[in-house]
């Protein structure tokens, strides 16, 4: 029977315990215990933590350090388009470049990769990238990158390339841009076929803002349907959420990087469904090895529930955001309400559905940080 939204299941939080250090490895994780609490599930319909989303701390706009603007775009980029029927895919070849700017003054050097994106469904389509090339304003790559995805949806879409200097310390800089209408591309001439090169142009700010890397996260997922251990058998499950590492992280101000990760179970905006891991200071890198469990779980519930997973810049005075994912099935709804935040991108749905799939069993993935507008917590 289906669950109400104001009706109760269990929580369990955990804690880092001793072993937790910052050179924790991949085989060695914090897992710390409490005993099981109860909390409540948010009422959507009443005056919930959840009856309205905001979004994130205004000073995100304001701080985001994204080096854009302050490179002067030149140079070219050569890629050809084909969509393929038989395996209902979106082929970029990206070839080449020629003649970019130098990103890096002071080393005369650019370490060029270009990444593409499809508009407006980058976050439920997700974005590829070639390899980096290192010191070269030529770099040839000779990659395809691939979307699957139907043909018809392609007709709204827009596919943004870009070509980006990675830098070492998570500042990469806007090398320019070709933005492609692809609802007028015609896929039956050859000639858009070929290899074009096309001129690389410059972008306003706030678009470079929304695009811009926002890093990393690698972790792992664990449903174990019949917990042992306790006085009785439970008769619900856990799930358990091992936070590994970040990548690739974008630092927000100054030059360094203070970064922990919040995991909240939606639709349970409670503090009691509230963990974090610790914070890692001074990289872009951060290795956390920190396993969270919550349960009261049933299988029915796990269709309902959403893990929402935030990296933030910790600071004495306030903590910045970093970005973002929500591991559900990306339905919309959640207990057959209409809900924002059950946005799940294709990539963590399926990790969510892996895990459903795989009782008793870790699956892992490493997913992109995006954006989200993020529900109120309530007291």
């Amino acid at each position: 029977m289906q669950r109400s939204l104001n009706s109760e299941y269990g929580a369990r939080r955990v804690h880092s315990d001793d072993r937790e250090t910052d050179t924790a490895s991949d085989s060695s994780y914090s897992l710390g215990r409490i005993k099981k609490s109860p909390s409540s599930l948010t009422n959507l319909s009443g005056s919930s933590g959840l009856a309205s989303l905001s979004s994130v701390s205004t000073s995100v706009m304001s701080v985001y350090s994204g080096d854009f603007g302050n490179v002067d775009v030149k140079g070219n980029i050569q890629f050809a388009i084909d969509y393929v029927e038989q395996l209902k895919e979106l082929h970029v070849f990206i070839a080449q470049c020629r003649d970019l700017a130098v990103a890096d003054v002071k080393k005369n050097r650019s370490d060029p990769y270009v990444k593409i994106y499809l508009l407006p469904e980058k976050y439920k389509l997700g974005k590829r990238k070639t390899s980096v090339k290192k010191k070269t304003l030529n770099p040839v790559y000779n990659e395809i990158l691939r979307y699957k995805v139907d043909k018809a949806l392609l007709a709204s879409q827009r596919l943004n390339i870009s070509v980006w200097h990675n830098d070492t310390f998570g500042r990469n800089s806007f090398l320019g841009e070709v933005d492609i209408d692809l609802g007028v591309w015609d896929w039956d001439d050859r000639q858009n076929k070929q290899m074009i090169w096309y001129p690389l142009k410059p972008r306003a700010p706030l678009a470079a803002l929304e695009l811009e890397n926002r890093g990393e996260i690698k972790l792992a997922l664990q449903y174990i349907p019949h917990p042992v251990g306790g006085k009785k058998p439970s008769a619900t499950g856990e799930v358990h959420i091992w936070v590994k590492e970040c990548s690739d992280l974008p630092i927000l101000r100054g030059n360094k990087l203070n970064s922990f990760v919040k995991c909240t179970i939606l639709p349970d905006t409670s503090r009691k469904s509230r963990q974090k891991t610790r914070a890692v200071a001074k990289t872009t890198n951060p290795v956390f090895n920190h396993t969270m469990v919550y349960d009261g779980f049933k299988p029915e519930d796990l269709k309902e529930a959403c893990v929402e997973l935030t990296v933030w810049d910790h600071n004495k005075l306030v903590n910045h955001f970093v970005g973002g994912l929500r591991i559900g099935l990306g339905t919309g709804k959640s207990y057959g309400t209409a809900v924002d935040w059950m946005d799940s991108t294709l990539d963590e749905t399926s990790l969510w559905e892996r895990m459903i799939g795989s009782p008793d069993q870790w699956v892992e993935d490493t997913l992109p940080l995006r954006m989200l507008t993020i529900a109120k917590m309530a007291k």
